[in-house]
């Protein structure tokens, strides 16, 4: 096959790209050549911006694909430029969404792709959703050969995942377990989550590539493991060589502390996320997400720690969880 990808060298695409250029297909890469140690090789690299419309045109003019995936799309007016771009030149459209976009709160534990979108807390989610609807009307219209995936938290090397943490320098919250600083858990810790290692993303979205039979459906892809916060994060304290010191805060609360949190909170990880992977495996026969979150949370340690540069910590973060445990302490109870 020959496939266009915008973006591929992300934290979830990066494994799918090196996946599609090992199983044999003609891999083109269109981005902005940022994040070039995560390209693979013998991939073809377009390097443009994708929001330059008549740049893009220009680069991609003669080409033809037999699917587009386009990891990097969030808004509606994104959406629209793509279907101006490729709906002429793609047999297949694939657009990255969010597990986020579901029913929050959620009103079944069990989510399927049938699980109601929508999202009061969290605008990109939101947005999620519009890009979703865009590409529903264009089908009904005009045929546009489209398919949705629905990744969640998905990790790999250069993410440590959690969720009250420190994003942009994942090992912030490892060089506090290690220091035996408290861990700020959301709620009583027991609310169910599911982790998702970008390598077995990656075989879940491959055997999608291509697929005529998936067009206008939406997959989610995570792993079957379900683990609850307090797991997830004694997990992480596993990898680390140490017992977490966790401090249980209620959501409410950190969400009161730190509005911006409300999204990435309320809106996502707070509530329990256990995925119905049914469809998916009725789509790509035999597909199993073999890494456990003890293994690839273990394999993402040992990656940071492999090039001590990696290991940067954010003091302003620390900062920020000190604040939010002296302001819960300082109401509880004596």
């Amino acid at each position: 096959m020959k496939i266009l990808m915008i973006g591929g060298t992300g934290l979830i695409s990066t494994a799918t790209s090196r996946l599609v250029v090992e199983k044999g297909h003609d891999l083109f890469l269109l981005n902005r050549g940022n994040r070039s140690e995560f390209t693979p090789k013998g991939c073809t690299t377009i390097t443009v911006d994708i929001n330059d419309e008549e740049a893009v045109a220009k680069a991609i003019k003669g080409l033809e694909f037999d699917v587009v995936v386009n990891w990097i799309a969030f808004v509606p007016s994104e959406i629209e430029r793509d279907i101006g771009l490729f709906s002429k030149i793609t047999k297949q459209y694939i657009f990255i969404s969010s597990a986020s976009a579901y029913q929050k709160p959620v009103s079944h534990y069990l989510i399927t792709e049938s699980t109601p979108l929508a999202n009061p807390y969290w605008e990109y989610s939101r947005n999620k959703i519009a890009c979703e609807e865009r590409l529903m009307e264009e089908y009904r219209a005009n045929g546009f050969p489209f398919t949705i995936v629905r990744p969640s938290l998905t990790y790999g090397d250069v993410l440590i995942p959690g969720a009250f943490t420190c994003w942009n320098k994942p090992w912030t919250l490892v060089d506090r377990m290690r220091k035996g600083k408290k861990i700020i858990v959301h709620g009583d810790g027991t609310s169910l989550w599911t982790m998702t290692h970008n390598s077995d993303f990656a075989k879940g979205i491959y055997g999608l590539l291509g697929n005529s039979q998936t067009t206008a459906h939406s997959f989610h892809i995570t792993s079957d493991e379900v683990l609850s916060w307090n797991q997830i994060y004694e997990t992480i304290g596993a990898a680390a060589g140490v017992k977490p010191n966790i401090i249980h805060i209620p959501t409410d609360f950190l969400v009161r502390f730190d509005a911006s949190e409300e999204g990435n909170l309320l809106g996502d990880k707070a509530p329990s996320a256990v995925y119905d992977n049914s469809k998916l495996k009725k789509f790509v026969p035999g597909f199993v997400a073999t890494t456990t979150f003890a293994q690839g949370v273990r394999q993402t340690v040992e990656w940071f720690q492999s090039v001590p540069e990696r290991c940067q910590v954010d003091e302003d973060w620390n900062v920020l969880c000190d604040k939010i445990i002296a302001a819960y302490e300082s109401g509880m109870p004596k």
